[in-house]
């Protein structure tokens, strides 16, 4: 197969595709790979570093698009991409549908055969492509927590772990998940006073156990997310619905009884956001304030960390892209049902539903 790695255009991401190691494994499996012009710089991977191991470099997006049967990608396609796109084109990356309706009906118009990352799913309910970028996310979200509650970014002038006889910060994560317990375990290492919130008993059983008293569990209902959003300097949203919305837990109405200066890092809000007053930003202009409480809401975070999360991200992409190399979509979701569940659009119609639910679009679930 053909494969295509363009360079990411969002602002201010400099994450790539594919790694020189994951180009160099395609390669050996028999396929080519094409890859656009500085690529990879932003990962600290050159041009020369993939033309060692045998991949073409090419000047243009468009030249990728055109002669590439497979897209490897990191985030979705912006509107500057969506005419290089074309029927059977396989697009294999981070899609998040369920926040885009446009361009989710662009890639049923065209056609394109659109895999997203987020919504491979194991047997076990597991989503292996989002877990190293929920790690990078969740970490960067205590870490920019911390920084905005600094005064001379605007916060209370707050350090997270207070000092010996000192109040220290009270930091609040709606999520057990993969991002709440790796923004638990910056806080918790950076000694905040942390409370943690989900609906699944299990998971904080586990989180209890695992943190052996250092933070706080607290099962997720209004009352109790409402108490611990209005006491908190930091607030973090992590929640996560497979391929869907998430769901507004945080009101505005909490959010102004927030101190003045206190900081909200909504990390769910690449799917919308669960937290009423968020809006994604970006990282050139990442913040913004509603009722004097500073809310950063940028869509991709891990961007800026690129290295590190361009080889995370290629070490968790790579089997299944292998796959698609090796058997094309067709074969490649019928054999595997982790990818299967990772189809969103096939044949001009939505093929998850929950995406195809969240837009009011019909879902045509994908059979040979």
């Amino acid at each position: 197969m053909i494969i295509g790695v363009p360079k990411e255009i969002k602002i201010s991401e400099s994450r790539v595709g594919l790694t020189e190691a994951g180009v160099q494994q395609l390669i050996m499996n028999g396929h080519q790979v094409y890859v656009q012009k500085d690529a990879g710089v932003g990962s600290r991977i050159s041009n020369e570093d993939y033309e060692n191991v045998g991949a073409k470099i090419l000047d243009t997006a468009k030249e990728i698009y055109d002669v590439a049967e497979m897209i490897v990608k990191v985030k979705e396609p912006l509107p500057d991409e969506y005419d290089l796109m074309r029927e059977n084109q396989i697009l294999y990356t981070y899609l998040h549908l369920a926040a885009e309706p446009k361009l989710t009906k662009v890639l049923c118009e065209r056609k394109v055969k659109a895999i997203a990352y987020e919504t491979i799913q194991e047997a076990n309910g597991s989503l292996p492509l989002l877990v190293p970028m929920s790690e990078v996310a969740g970490r960067m979200a205590t870490q920019i927590g911390a920084f905005y509650l600094q005064k001379d970014h605007g916060g209370q002038g707050i350090l997270l772990g207070g000092v010996t006889g000192v109040q220290n910060a009270r930091v609040t994560i709606i999520g057990g998940g993969v991002v709440g317990t790796n923004a638990a375990k910056m806080a918790v290492g950076l000694g905040a006073d942390v409370t943690v919130l989900d609906v699944n008993h299990e998971r904080l059983e586990y989180l209890d156990d695992v943190f052996q008293g250092r933070l706080r569990t607290l099962y997720s209902n209004p009352k109790n997310i409402e108490t611990s959003v209005i006491q908190s300097d930091l607030l973090v949203g992590g929640v996560l619905i497979a391929g869907r919305k998430a769901p507004k837990l945080v009101t505005k109405e909490m959010i102004s009884q927030m101190t003045e200066g206190s900081v909200v890092v909504d990390v769910a809000v690449d799917q919308g956001g669960c937290i009423e007053t968020c809006k994604p930003t970006s990282h050139t202009n990442p913040t913004y304030e509603v009722d004097g409480v500073i809310h950063y809401c940028v869509p991709n975070m891990p961007g800026v960390v690129s290295r590190t999360s361009t080889y995370a991200l290629t070490n968790a992409t790579f089997k299944y892209c292998n796959m698609l190399a090796q058997l094309g979509v067709e074969d490649a979701v019928s054999k595997d049902p982790a990818l299967y569940k990772g189809l969103n659009v096939y044949n001009g119609y939505v093929s998850y539903e929950p995406v195809a639910r969240d837009l009011e679009m019909e879902y045509r679930p994908f059979s040979l």
